[in-house]
């Protein structure tokens, strides 16, 4: 391509960018709640994280999809006892939350959490997967209860996690 057509789309592909930023509120550092993401609706914004209870929301999922494993077999290393509590959802909520730090009201940041399950997008580290006060590390186990779902039954798990998080608390 001679210089000036690769000076030419350089410049269309710079413009093109600014253009989209400034619609994104990037370049109006007057408005309160500038920045990149400053002028886009309340409910396309990354949620502040705040605190939740990880057993009671992994509940309504499991209401929203009652067939999913519950992987609560793990036995607390406190008491000794069965974790019933402690379940895959639950493990999935506080990894996505805790670990993670993504926000919640996005599917993309979902699916990119059940990704990491899958190996697909980054790689989860037993010594950085919290047992959660288990006497084993549910990790393992959990890869292979989101490797055996469908695709089909991920995307219901996704959109109930997005539900719980996003359309029940708004």
């Amino acid at each position: 391509m001679p210089p000036p057509l690769k000076r030419f789309r350089f410049i269309s592909v710079a413009l093109a960018m600014a253009a989209a930023l400034m619609l994104l509120g990037a370049f109006n550092p007057g408005l309160q709640g500038s920045g990149l993401m400053g002028n886009l609706p309340a409910q396309a914004q990354p949620a502040p994280l705040r605190r939740v209870n990880p057993a009671m929301t992994a509940a309504q999922v499991y209401e929203q999809l009652p067939d999913l494993p519950l992987e609560n077999q793990y036995i607390s290393s406190d008491t000794g006892e069965s974790a019933t509590e402690n379940t895959l959802v639950s493990r999935i909520i506080r990894y996505h939350i805790y670990i993670k730090e993504r926000p919640t009201n996005f599917r993309l940041d979902w699916k990119l959490t059940l990704a990491d399950y899958l190996g697909a997008f980054e790689r989860i580290s037993a010594d950085l997967y919290p047992d959660y006060g288990l006497r084993e590390n549910p990790l393992v186990g959990d890869r292979t209860v989101i490797q055996a779902l469908s695709r089909e039954q991920r995307d219901r798990l996704v959109n109930a996690l997005y539900e719980v998080f996003t359309i029940a608390n708004s």
